[in-house]
């Protein structure tokens, strides 16, 4: 049959109304005709999810005089996997094929048989639409404000634009009699702060939270800006373990400076006490659930959260750092034995510490019995792994939560959930993930101590953190084998495993060492505008997730269809945040805990 033919007569059989409005974002139509004189099933499974049971899609009676047409909606984030079964569902397929399908875009299948043999032929009825134009045209906007900026910045600093200002203050009457001439240079001098700040920490803590808004607001509604299902890596799960790695870098460097200040160790752990009771009473009364849950019930009240694992992570590690920490780290001189090794020979009860939680973790988590379950079980449940443990999500993750907090107490609604069709609640703030996140802070806390033993030579900080990011790369290879799902620990962001926590340490020394060089060290870059959401980071952090759901950080979309106004709506609410943090800024308010 004429493929263009084919294509018209199956599209006149669909409704308008699916052609037209029903295709949302990461949507596309499938058309199967069926020209057997047998019924087929089509069942599929999309490549994301590992070790799958196929699933029906759907079933078509055997063609009589006109060959049998159904349509389906089908998911265009992952590529998926067809398979087709005659009669009354045959063991083996008659044909299968596998595809990444375009967003809007409109395929035709049709299942035929030829000299004996089955065949699926696939055909375009309309081409795909390009989903990711819309992310293009926002970097662009996002890269002309950002040189218009900075080009206004430019111009404001000459010299010739401060006498022509002048000057039309001089004939408008505007200029202060007894204001005195200062110059530009005299102006920068009298703004710089008495005591160095570490500019590269605040733009690294304001560029984690901003994506962390970003995502957290719907991230265009793309699947990448989304948290991966569950074994991999997407933007969305960078950043809060970079979050807890900034935890921990400047636990090393604020208890470095109050202890020369001469503060006791018993004011930091009633301080550090009180910050993480703050931190976990926001977090539970406040964050984990809003004005559509309706009156708060202990029923079903979350327990865990994202505040509440940053402030245990925050209490275990500085609370350590307390009693290890010296009053005076004095720069390391190269002619040292030590030298090399300074900034963790020093700390060595902090390594063992660590090291010990480090295996009871991974010891609950390979060899902690769960009832129905595998030992040292890492899967999603479900329908993964050829659906022999659908009631095992997270293994002994997931038993512990349940057992500590009661399954009505977790999170019910976990990433693997649609993709995985699992049943089981289970928390990704959960309790083994958060020791895991207590190492991940530990990291952050030997990046301070770079920082802090080798501050008089920036070269040797660059130098280190390199080599602690290679260091922490090499290990994540050997436990994931360089792949998603077949390595002996796979990166899993729902359970923070091992090789999450040094994948995502790699990037962090890698990062802050590239923001340190450009901002601290060469000062080509004020950090601007990341640096002021990460001056007042839990303000905004608190603020965004209490707003979310209010105008202007959402509206009702009525365009559907595209990315556009979804983006536009997510990039709108997180440049609001970093306006709201630059006044803060301009008006000296930071919110401490």
């Amino acid at each position: 049959m004429n493929a263009s033919r084919l294509c018209r007569e199956i599209l006149t059989l669909l409704p308008s109304s699916i052609i037209a409005n029903e295709l949302k974002y990461d949507e596309a139509l499938l058309a199967v005709n069926n020209h057997l004189l047998q019924p087929i099933t089509l069942l599929y499974v999309s490549d994301y999810c590992y070790k799958c049971l196929l699933q029906p899609l759907l079933t078509l009676p055997a063609a009589q005089t006109q060959p049998a047409n159904h349509t389906v909606i089908i998911s265009t984030q992952f590529a998926l996997t067809f398979y087709v079964l005659r009669g009354g569902g045959d063991e083996q397929p008659v044909c299968s094929w596998k595809q990444l399908y375009g967003e809007h875009g409109h395929y035709i299948v049709s299942v035929q048989q030829n000299n004996g043999t089955v065949q699926c032929y696939n055909h375009v009825g309309r081409s795909p639409s390009n989903n990711l134009l819309p992310l293009l045209c926002a970097f662009v906007s996002l890269l002309c404000i950002w040189g218009l900026y900075y080009f206004t910045a430019y111009v404001f600093r000459l010299a010739c634009t401060h006498k022509l200002l002048k000057q039309l203050k001089k004939k408008t009457g505007c200029e202060s009699k007894d204001e005195p001439d200062v110059s530009v240079g005299q102006r920068q001098n009298a703004e710089t702060p008495k005591h160095k700040r570490l500019l590269s920490l605040d733009t690294f803590r304001g560029f984690s939270l901003m994506v962390m808004v970003f995502v957290n607001y719907g991230g265009g509604g793309y699947w990448f800006f989304q948290h991966a299902p569950w074994n991999g890596l997407t933007v969305a799960d960078l950043v809060m373990p970079w979050f807890v790695f900034i935890i921990g870098t400047s636990v090393a460097l604020a208890f470095s400076s109050m202890l020369k200040r001469g503060v006791h160790r018993s004011q930091l752990v009633r301080k550090l006490t009180w910050r993480a009771c703050i931190l976990m009473v926001i977090g539970v009364f406040f964050l984990n659930y809003g004005p559509a849950d309706g009156p708060l019930s202990w029923r079903w009240a979350r327990i865990p959260g994202v505040l509440q694992r940053l402030g245990f992570t925050y209490f275990t590690l500085a609370f350590m750092h307390t009693y290890f920490s010296k009053p005076t780290l004095e720069p390391v001189e190269s002619h040292q034995r030590t030298a090399a090794v300074r900034d963790i020979v020093v700390f060595w009860p902090e390594w063992i510490i660590v090291a010990a939680l480090e295996i009871v973790s991974l010891c609950l988590t390979f060899l902690l019995p769960v009832p129905g379950c595998p030992t040292g079980y890492l899967g999603p449940g479900g329908i993964g792994d050829d659906g022999l443990y659908p009631n095992c999500t997270g293994g002994a993750a997931g038993y512990i939560d349940k057992w500590i907090f009661g399954p009505n107490h977790i999170y019910n609604y976990p990433t693997c959930k649609e993709l995985y069709k699992t049943t089981q609640p289970f928390d990704p703030e959960g309790v083994l993930g958060t020791i895991n996140s207590v190492v991940m802070a530990f990291f952050g806390l030997q990046a301070g101590k770079i920082i802090l033993i080798y501050r008089k030579s920036p070269l040797k900080i660059l130098c280190r953190f390199f080599i602690w990011s290679i260091l922490l790369g090499i290990i994540s290879a050997i436990l994931t084998k360089c792949t998603r799902d077949e390595g002996f620990i796979p990166i899993n962001k729902n359970l923070w495993s091992l090789s999450f926590i040094t994948t995502l340490s790699c990037f962090s020394f890698l990062l802050l060492g590239l923001m340190f060089y450009v901002i601290d060290v060469r000062q080509w870059w004020g950090g601007q505008p990341f640096i002021y959401p990460g001056m007042n980071s839990i303000f905004v952090y608190v603020g965004h997730s209490l707003l979310a759901s209010y105008f202007p950080f959402n509206w009702e979309v009525k365009n559907w269809t595209s990315h556009y106004e979804f983006l536009g709506q997510d990039l709108l609410g997180t440049s609001i945040w970093i306006l709201v943090s630059y006044l803060l800024y301009r008006k000296k308010f930071f919110l401490k805990i």
